[in-house]
């Protein structure tokens, strides 16, 4: 596949150059506890965060982060099993996801990253993905039954689904991307 590089509203991917990256961003992948008995969980060996757990709806696994970013030099790794299409994770805290080294998933599954806070990818991003990435700032996923992944969660149960993931639900003041990678770009 080639270079995911439009802007939709502002806020799918802008990829454009402004703002610094900083360089010494810690590596932080942080589970939070909002799915339940399904919250996902970060095993760290070396230079790899394995993400594993997670709620399983059919072709769809849902990860639920307070914080997700990866340092340059590290892989943030979803071990995903070979049913899974869609890995389709979200960040529930205030912060900005800074991705300067490697997100990575086994088989085929396309990769969702929701955070409305905003993403920058750092110039040593790297994706080692089998489908399709989207990156977004939107405040929700939607699904063609009509349910939403949100990323401001409410105090109720979860609505996770298996349906098939339709549109973004973009809130007020959804943050940039930026795309800083260049090596080969950034491409799946």
């Amino acid at each position: 596949m080639g270079l995911f590089a439009e802007a939709v509203g502002g806020a799918i991917t802008s990829f454009s150059f402004a703002n610094a990256f900083g360089s010494n961003t810690l590596a932080q992948v942080v589970p939070d506890n909002t799915l339940g008995s399904e919250n996902s969980t970060v095993t760290n060996s070396g230079n790899v965060d394995t993400i594993s757990g997670g709620a399983t709806r059919e072709g769809n696994l849902f990860h639920s982060f307070d914080s997700f970013s990866v340092q340059n030099g590290r892989t943030a790794f979803f071990d995903n099993g070979a049913n899974i299409q869609n890995i389709i994770t979200r960040v529930t805290g205030g912060s900005i996801s800074n991705i300067d080294g490697t997100l990575a998933a086994g088989g085929t599954a396309n990769l969702f990253l929701l955070n409305p806070n905003g993403i920058v990818f750092g110039q040593n991003a790297r994706l080692s993905i089998g489908g399709s990435f989207i990156g977004t700032t939107a405040s929700s996923i939607n699904f063609a039954d009509g349910t939403q992944f949100s990323a401001t969660p409410g105090t109720g149960a979860p609505l996770l689904t298996v349906s098939v993931p339709l549109g973004l639900q973009f809130g007020t003041g959804a943050g940039a991307i930026i795309n800083r990678s260049t090596i080969q770009g950034l491409q799946v």
